[in-house]
């Protein structure tokens, strides 16, 4: 079998492929038609960053197997188009973890110093002690957005050095965060409090431009910015204002919204920034791990069958996979559904399988249900091997039962949540063996088709709320495709799912909340 290598990995995971038996193509920087033509006879592929596989492109695979990222991030394959086909999707999170952690306190330090600048100056013939007057971290308050994976390393770290930690994690409790020596506290504190603030954050719809004008301006004056996360989380153009300003005194970026950015780009002009071209995992320690993890996990699935680190599909054997693929289906949307409806950090979670699937390998589907319940936070970093280590290391409970009878259906999964403030109940089941549906949430019942942008309406029941409703949208633009609607009759009270041709705005969220008898509206993605 042949495996495709696009983007440079170390010799020694090709060594690994070789010795494996596997015929080795590198062939590095392909244009798009010369990878269209050199996909179609590969069995595997391994892309890093550079190489984009568009749906265009995986459509002209003829016998690819699996599409293997040696790094984290998978922006840049469509797993949409993977899954139609049958590919296997895996990645090799951690191996970069120490590098990125390290990176961000190498550009910490780079800042309170005045590093760069003051060589630049040195070696441009200058002596200007006075000019570079730095700052101790020791006593200083940092603020980390995203206390995950490689956040909490820097957590970690920065406590090492003397310094105050705060975090911002909707995803993580107090008392997980208590446990690493962390104040967890709003996004809104820990602007005001931090001296240096770092960002460690999948970039996704919520945290696109999160650090722009406007928290900007809640920031301490003078405060130190990291970002070695992914670019696009920071509004560049306000940034530059700020460090004009003097609102920020320094940042420190390795990620742009477009890499390599424009020679002209203002921040690349200003004394107080610091920038490098995206190393956060550019170590030899991180590279080689990467590369022995990526080779041997395709020679595994290639050779011997076996997944590892797949995104989108769990370890079993193809045979228990035709049964449970629709399972695992539902089990990670009802997981993704509980993700959005919990109103603050989830504590525990009780899986319930009820009927058939109770009889079935139940394991899987946990994992599955626990990767849809954290993908929304953690994204990449997130997938069928380590879903059980992440819920733990977010101090997540999990158990799980099983009942051979269901009351009103063949097979149900039932999924109760708790989180800070509350708690969620939802239940789905599968028709016709196939298609998965959601069948309760709360003590509404319904039969939703759990799929694509959805609205979650709470509203009075009584005539003219739902016209109200569809009226407001179609002024927007927006087509509803299908409108599930349940009822609790003692309190007059509908809850209504909408599936919708695209994701709603905030304009329209916010006229919505505005319309009489509605209690509440919650965008979903399913």
């Amino acid at each position: 079998m042949k495996v495709l290598v696009t983007d440079p990995i170390l010799p020694e995971g090709l060594d690994i492929l070789r010795k494996a038996g596997l015929e080795v193509e590198e062939r590095i920087g392909l244009p798009t038609e010369e990878l269209k033509e050199a996909i179609r006879e590969a069995d595997g592929i391994i892309i890093r960053s550079g190489t984009k596989l568009t749906a265009e492109i995986i459509e002209a695979a003829e016998r690819l197997k699996v599409i293997a990222r040696a790094g984290t991030g998978l922006d840049n394959v469509d797993l949409e188009a993977a899954n139609r086909k049958g590919i296997v999707v895996m990645n090799c999170p951690g191996g970069n973890t120490n590098s990125a952690a390290e990176h961000t306190l190498a550009l910490m330090l780079a800042l309170a110093r005045n590093i760069p600048q003051a060589m630049a100056s040195l070696k441009a013939g200058r002596w200007e002690r006075k000019k570079f007057m730095g700052r101790e971290l020791m006593g200083k308050t940092l603020g980390i957005i995203g206390l995950g994976r490689i956040g909490s390393v820097v957590a970690e770290r920065a406590l090492g050095l003397k310094m105050k930690v705060l975090a911002y994690d909707p995803f993580v409790t107090p008392e997980r965060a208590s446990e690493m020596g962390v104040e967890l506290v709003s996004l809104d504190e820990l602007y005001a409090r931090s001296d240096l603030i770092t960002i460690h954050v999948p970039l996704t719809k919520e945290t696109y431009h999160l650090i722009n004008a406007e928290s900007l301006a809640k920031m301490k004056d003078g405060v130190l910015l990291i970002n070695c996360a992914r670019g696009g989380i920071v509004d560049e153009r306000a940034l530059y204002e700020a460090l004009k300003s003097g609102k920020v005194a320094g940042a420190a970026l390795d990620v742009f919204e477009k890499e390599p950015p424009d020679p002209e780009h203002p921040l690349l002009k200003m004394e107080n920034f610091v920038c490098t071209p995206h190393l956060g995992a550019s170590t030899l320690e991180a590279q080689k791990n990467v590369a022995l993890a990526v080779a041997s996990q395709v020679v595994d699935y290639l050779v011997h069958g076996v997944v590892r680190n797949a995104v989108n599909t769990p370890s079993v054997s193809a045979e228990a996979l035709k049964i449970l693929k629709p399972y695992l289906v539902l089990a990670e949307k009802l997981g993704s559904l509980q993700a959005q409806l919990a109103e603050g950090p989830i504590t525990e979670v009780a899986i319930e399988y009820q009927g058939e699937v109770s009889k079935l390998d139940t394991q899987p589907l946990t994992v599955a249900l626990i990767k849809g319940l954290l993908s929304r936070a953690l994204r990449e970093d997130v997938n069928y091997v380590n879903a059980p280590l992440r819920a733990k290391e977010r101090g997540i409970k999990i158990t799980e039962s099983k009942t051979e009878s269901a009351e009103d259906f063949l097979n149900l999964i039932a999924v109760q949540v708790r989180f800070k403030g509350g708690e969620n109940y939802v239940a789905g089941t599968l028709f016709g063996k196939t298609e998965p549906r959601i069948v309760r949430i709360n003590s509404f019942r319904l039969d939703a088709l759990p799929e694509g942008h959805m609205l979650y309406i709470h509203n009075e029941d009584r005539p003219g709320v739902i016209g109200m409703i569809g009226v407001t949208l179609g002024e927007a633009g927006l087509n509803i495709a299908r409108m599930y609607v349940g009822q609790e009759p003692e309190k007059r009270r509908n809850v209504i799912l909408l599936s919708l041709d695209q994701s709603p705005s905030e304009k329209v969220l916010t006229a919505l909340e505005n319309l009489p008898h509605v209690f509440s509206v919650k965008p979903l993605e399913l």
